[in-house]
């Protein structure tokens, strides 16, 4: 039915990946799995296996691939990056789908060559702790944090410096959902495994009660896809696109569903079509929906606004750049340290509280209702039967119930000080017996590794980094806190000469709510806080410097901008690198004709936020989540009550500018209508660009999804 269809804006590629007759119903381009040929010019643009490219010059001791000497990680983690306790939440009440939803986007489009479990690391490169640190708070007898070094790519390192790989395609693909290869995707389809995903049915493989296969699924485990073990149910865990997806459970829950969100697509679709018709067309919705969600919803919450859209440009190389897979994109501050959710008591046995109980999760039942509060624990990692005793509805709904941490250089110390013990062969079980010998204890941290992985991959500095963004560098370590000084206080408690060795100098003194007020961390409300000494004052102890800090460090150090999750560098880094990932894209949602194609022949439509997502896919009810579910208070203006039905973009211009042109706008949805009327301002008597033309008779590109714009004037 689509013979003779012309093809708009995505031209067919030479794709030598996947030949002739790689062809969508004879005539739609299939997109490859690993993102070669995506720009016909420049066909390994983007795809798996390639070199991160800089932004900057790479920044290495000797030129060539030797980190630079710089303090210490962990001294740094300790004195800068220690919360001791305290939780500041997002101050925009981003919910914690906010650094879900990164994570899941994270493993779509990185993965650097190297990561253990995963491929072969290069040198192992220990990060030292020192025990004696009067800023060490987690006594230890290993000595150091485990940390290798990336893989070296090929030919760099020797008469340039050492260049790394990301082994995932930069495209936001759906990859983390059916993976890179054939051989994995042929493993996900229902049907034969025998390295031709083509001959197999449309649906992925699911267990019976509609999870994600585990790997013995289809007999020998060790026959299944590389998937990251940990030592919960390691021949068990469950297999997924992407090797990490057991990491954790709202993590697996995010890839269970969106596994049955293209199986239930598939059921929508005639009998007629071939299966690996029906497979490529769900495939290519459901990419479609995870970039909407990513553009639409993800980005505006955290404050991430990029220029209007205005078609697929050939010569935007969206490689994933290596500032911001190693630097910018490592959001860990926003991660906070436990989930929450409510459900109806009867869904769950004794048997099944139990269970989660001796996994470390905290349940309360109130009458008909049950809550759970599931810490991030050593239970919880790569444990996929934790998912399936709380259920996916239940925790995905949980996901948006509670705000994320604040972005800032603090990090939930369940990451930055997981403690750990390595058995020794007189007590292989680490119990803790007097009789028995002490097993050998280390410390992981997140931010110690964070900080270590920006100086292997040559990292520029802070300011080097702003310099390669086109912003300023800063002079002053107050310069880039915002504070006002950058000198430690004349306080009784500090020890004078040595204050950036006192434990007290990160005793929190004042803490406040959004709105600036002072408030108390039991109330659960804190988003700022200021410590006994100055971020500055001790950035500058340890650093020296303005011009030696690490741009990670540098970057989360910095006040947010104005309505968004971000310092001034990050924000910037984000903006660039999410525009490039839109342009550069020929397989973008807005740019994809074949999305049109099946929205009119089959009335599948990938325009829907992750909310409606959840309730078409779970038993949880759609009225049981708020509208934008990356939101746990929704933003809506007094001044302009309808904004929640219009695109963010809009709303912020109106809130900038206030006094000219008349708009009315007027929704249609269920059969009811909207009514929205304001003045808007105009740059020297010219209505804004967006509203430019726009009659009675246009449907705008970007409007509110499930509304109909049936009526604009200007």
């Amino acid at each position: 039915m689509f013979a003779g269809v012309s093809l708009p804006g995505v031209a067919a590629a030479d794709a030598s990946h996947d030949g002739p007759d790689r062809r969508l119903l004879g005539v739609w381009e299939v997109q490859s799995l690993d993102g070669a040929d995506n720009n016909p010019r420049h066909p390994t643009w983007g795809m798996a296996n390639t070199n991160y490219p800089r932004m900057a010059a790479a920044n290495y001791a000797d030129g060539l691939g030797e980190p630079v000497n710089a303090p210490n990680p962990r001294y740094i983690s300790n004195r800068v990056i220690n919360d001791t306790g305290l939780s500041l939440y997002s101050e925009g009440n981003v919910s914690q789908w906010g650094f879900v939803w990164g994570q899941f986007l994270d493993h779509t489009f990185a993965e650097r060559l190297g990561r253990r479990e995963v491929s072969d690391p290069a040198e192992p490169a220990p990060i030292v702790v020192d025990d004696s640190d009067p800023m060490e708070f987690y006594r230890t007898n290993l000595g150091f944090i485990p940390f290798d070094r990336s893989a070296i790519a090929p030919g760099s390192g020797i008469d340039g410096p050492r260049e790394q790989i990301n082994t995932h395609s930069s495209y936001v693909d759906g990859a983390t959902i059916y993976g890179q290869t054939e051989e994995r995707l042929d493993w996900l389809r229902v049907g034969s495994v025998d390295g031709d995903p083509r001959n197999n049915n449309a649906r992925l493989l699911m267990s019976a009660d509609d999870y994600l296969p585990r790997r013995d699924a289809r007999g020998n485990p060790d026959s299944a896809p590389l998937m990251v073990v940990g030592s919960n149910v390691p021949a068990r865990v469950a297999v997924a696109g992407d090797a990490r997806a057991n990491e954790n459970p709202p993590l697996l829950a995010t890839h269970t569903l969106f596994a049955r969100e293209h199986n239930r697509i598939v059921a929508r679709l005639p009998r007629w079509l071939s299966e690996e018709d029906k497979f490529q067309i769900a495939r290519a919705v459901v990419i479609a929906e995870q970039q909407y969600i990513t553009f639409e919803e993800f980005l505006p919450a955290l404050g991430v606004t990029l220029q209007p859209y205005r078609g697929y440009r050939p010569t935007v190389n969206s490689s994933l750049s290596n500032e911001f897979a190693t630097v910018a994109y490592r959001a860990h501050s926003q991660i906070r340290g436990d989930f929450r959710l409510e459900a109806e008591a009867g869904r769950y046995s004794p048997e099944d509280l139990d269970r989660l109980e001796s996994l470390g999760v905290l349940i309360e039942a109130d009458g008909d209702t049950v809550g759970m509060t599931i810490p991030l624990s050593e239970d919880a990692f790569f444990n996929p039967d934790m998912l399936e005793l709380l259920q996916l509805g239940p925790l995905l709904e949980g996901i948006g119930r509670n705000t994320q941490h604040n972005n800032d250089e603090l990090i939930d110390n369940l990451l930055r000080s997981v403690v750990f013990d390595i058995p020794v062969p007189e007590n292989p079980t680490c119990a803790d017996e007097p009789d028995l010998p002490a097993c050998i204890r280390g410390v992981n941290d997140l931010a110690a590794i964070d900080i270590a992985r920006g100086r292997d991959h040559g990292m520029p500095t802070y300011n080097q980094l702003r310099v390669a963004m086109g912003l300023p560098a800063k002079t002053s370590f107050a310069a880039i806190t915002g504070e006002e000084s950058e000198e430690f206080p004349a306080d009784p408690l500090l020890t004078a000469g040595d204050e950036i060795n006192d434990p007290d100098s990160l005793d929190f003194v004042a803490i406040y709510n959004g709105d600036g007020e002072p408030t108390t961390p039991e109330t659960g409300d804190a988003t700022s806080a200021q410590r006994r000494a100055p971020l500055a004052a001790r950035l500058k102890a340890i650093y020296g410097s303005v011009d030696s800090v690490d741009a990670f460090v540098g970057m989360l150090s910095e006040p947010h901008v104005p309505g968004t999750e971000f310092g001034e560098l990050q924000l910037t880094v984000w903006r660039d690198s999410f525009t490039g990932l839109r342009d550069g894209d020929r397989f973008f949602y807005a740019n994809d004709p074949l999305l049109r194609h099946v929205r009119r022949a089959f009335g599948i439509d990938y325009r829907t936020s992750l909310g409606d997502l959840i309730a078409r896919n779970t038993s949880v009810p759609r009225s049981a989540m708020p509208d934008n579910v990356f939101l746990t208070k929704q933003r809506e203006d007094p001044t302009y009550p309808w904004c929640r039905w219009l695109p963010p973009a809009w709303c912020e211009w109106l809130d900038r500018h206030a006094t000219a042109a008349k708009v009315e706008a007027r929704f249609v949805k269920d059969g009811y209508t909207r009514s929205a009327h304001h003045r808007v301002a105009s740059r020297n008597g010219h209505a804004p660009g967006w509203l430019a033309g726009v009659d009675a008779r246009v449907v705008p590109r970007r409007s509110p999804q499930g509304w109909r714009r049936v009526g604009a004037h200007c």
